[in-house]
C-alpha cells in the first residue's frame, strides 16, 4: 500500500514539474527540458536494451542446446 501512494505521489510531481505555469496556473514549466532530455535518453535506452536483448537471446540458446543434449542422452541411455 505504501508503495501505492508514494507511486502515486510521485506521478502527481512528476506532472506539477511537466506543466506550464501559464497553461495550468501552476506548475514548474519542465516540459521542454523533460523533452530534451528524453530526445537524448531515447538512443541511449535503445542501446542498452538491445544489449541486453542480445544476452537474452544468447543464454537461449545455450540452454536450447543443452537441453537436446541432455534429451540425447535421456534417449541413449533409455534405448540401452
Amino acid at each position: 500500500m505504501k508503495a501505492l501512494i508514494i507511486g502515486l505521489i510521485m506521478m502527481a510531481a512528476a506532472v506539477f514539474a511537466i506543466l506550464e505555469p501559464e497553461t495550468a496556473g501552476f506548475g514548474l514549466g519542465w516540459g521542454d527540458d523533460v523533452l530534451t532530455f528524453l530526445k537524448g535518453a531515447a538512443p541511449v535506452l535503445a542501446i542498452l536494451f538491445g544489449i541486453i536483448a542480445v544476452f537474452i537471446g544468447v543464454a537461449d540458446m545455450k540452454d536450447r542446446a543443452e537441453a537436446k543434449k541432455e534429451d540425447a542422452q535421456e534417449n541413449v541411455s533409455a534405448n540401452s
